[in-house]
């Protein structure tokens, strides 16, 4: 769907003219996510930057995102929200309806686009690194030449070949590292492929098939989850546990 909005600016002369902007909505695998794409060459980071995402309980680093600020404000149901270059993906809470939000969603976007303003505050990514919670579980590897080879040829086929169709739906998706003594590629995924229902099927049969075909030297591929979602994951297969032991 394209939506189009006429937004009157004022130029230093003090003459006015109508700027149409579109933003285009497009559906995900998660029918709780919904992709948010500026049409128009407008930007909310700069091209190509790695997308970030923000929840509805992270209040240090909303604190630091003038948009996120506003959608979170604005737009109720909205659980989280990944901001890319040209886009933002938004995961709301499944008991509300896309058309609580949708309108909404399109005429902030529109109005922050025309503003021309950062969706983010250049300390956004200090104080993510330093905030309690985030990257806690990435693990660290030291490479050799031969190792370091191996690393930059999964970073490169991940960023030119698997990361583009990721975004496509929705998500992203972050390298974290290789370790040569498993063979096993540390990877986060991000947005709307996070909490898909086809996350794992995309994990496993997309994108690890997809390395190992190309780079023999890896094994598997395994997904980095933030401490809040080991958390949600744990206490889903504690819930799975009690219903099948009351069968």
């Amino acid at each position: 769907m394209l939506a189009n909005r006429n937004l009157t600016t004022t130029t230093r002369r003090g003459l006015y003219f109508a700027r149409l902007l579109h933003i285009k909505t497009v559906s995900t695998p998660n029918e709780n996510a919904l992709k948010f794409v500026s049409t128009d060459g407008e930007l909310l980071q700069d091209r190509g930057k790695p997308s970030v995402e923000l929840r509805n309980t992270d209040d240090s680093l909303i604190k630091h995102s003038p948009l996120a600020q506003r959608i979170f404000a604005q737009c109720s149901g909205v659980e989280s929200m990944m901001i890319g270059d040209d886009f933002v993906t938004i995961n709301k809470d499944e008991m509300v309806h896309w058309s609580q939000i949708t309108g909404d969603m399109i005429d902030l976007l529109t109005q922050y686009l025309a503003s021309g303003k950062a969706a983010l505050t250049p300390e956004f990514f200090s104080v993510q690194e330093s905030d309690v919670g985030y990257d806690v579980n990435v693990p660290k590897f030291e490479y050799d030449e031969d190792q370091q080879e191996i690393s930059d040829m999964i970073a490169e086929l991940i960023q030119t070949r698997i990361r583009p169709a990721i975004m496509d739906d929705g998500g992203d998706i972050q390298y974290r590292g290789y370790d040569p003594e498993l063979g096993t590629v540390y990877l986060k995924l991000q947005g709307a492929c996070k909490s898909c229902s086809s996350s794992e099927v995309t994990l496993k049969h997309g994108i690890e098939s997809m390395l190992k075909h190309y780079i023999e030297e890896v094994e598997n591929v395994v997904q980095i989850l933030d401490p809040e979602e080991q958390i949600a994951l744990k206490e889903f297969e504690k819930l799975e546990q009690k219903l099948g032991a009351q069968h």
